[in-house]
């Protein structure tokens, strides 16, 4: 039996993956297969790298202080604008969140993890899904983790990425091709709610994201071959908040998400053995 986990797009609410993944370790489950993307894939990189109950301290830290210190997406709201109009194509930079990375990875590549690892990012040049599975893990979770307009595209190779989750944000189909018989997907809530139909022009473009995401993710689910088991955990401390054209720097409830989706997961879990 091949156990994947698959760890899913969602911005800030990626916190409550890592009440997931404290679930599943406790419960004893060890995946041999990790796939994420965008949040998801800085996540999973770090349990790929130590798929041990220890690395939900070292997640939750990560969360934690980025809550606390706002490096990511903290910069001066004048320096943020004076980006936005040199670049043209982005308000913050990924030097941040580059070294944070670097700081828990290292030199890491993908030959390097004790668990199998891919990261979706979406190639510019090809417009195409891509997966990386070697070179260094570092630059490929930049690459997936590149939301536009917010972050610049990134440079690997000779190709520029934009965030995994524009081509595949859950990727449960990338699962059952890599052979896995059963899945836990890890989602941040999104999947759960209602959509609205949008009275501002930022909610268009959201909503037609998450109708894209939601309907590959739900055909993926009915499409799963005979034999093959995925469990979708639920998420906990979401709400229609965490929607806003701002929500993407809301660090403010990191902790109680974490938190929440443990005991939700932990639930779910003690249900599905």
């Amino acid at each position: 039996m091949t156990t994947a986990f698959v760890l899913g797009g969602g911005g800030v609410l990626g916190a409550a993956e890592v009440g997931m993944l404290r679930a599943l370790l406790e419960h004893g489950v060890r995946p041999d297969l990790v796939l994420g993307t965008s949040i998801g894939a800085i996540n999973g990189a770090l349990v790929a790298q130590d798929p041990t109950p220890g690395v939900v301290d070292r997640l939750t830290a990560l969360w934690v202080s980025a809550a606390q210190t706002r490096d990511v997406y903290g910069d001066r709201p004048l320096r943020s604008v004076r980006r936005a109009l040199s670049t043209g194509t982005h308000v913050y930079s990924s030097r941040p969140l580059k070294q944070r990375l670097v700081d828990e990875l290292g030199e890491t590549t993908f030959a390097d993890l004790p668990v199998r690892f891919q990261v979706c990012a979406a190639s510019i040049e090809r417009a195409a899904e891509h997966w990386f599975d070697a070179g260094p893990v570092v630059d490929a979770v930049v690459a997936s983790a590149a939301v536009p307009g917010l972050l610049p595209p990134a440079k690997v190779g000779d190709e520029h990425y934009l965030d995994g989750g524009i081509v595949n944000s859950v990727p449960l189909g990338r699962a059952v091709a890599l052979g896995a018989s059963k899945i836990y997907v890890l989602q941040v809530g999104r999947i759960d709610r209602p959509l609205k139909v949008p009275t501002q022009p930022w909610q268009v473009a959201r909503v037609s994201f998450e109708i894209a995401r939601r309907h590959r993710f739900v055909r993926e689910m009915a499409e799963l071959p005979e034999g093959v088991e995925a469990h979708v955990l639920p998420a906990a401390g979401t709400s229609d908040r965490d929607d806003s054209i701002f929500a993407f720097r809301d660090f403010a409830s990191v902790e109680a998400r974490i938190s929440a989706t443990y005991d939700a997961a932990r639930a779910y879990l003690d249900q599905h053995p």
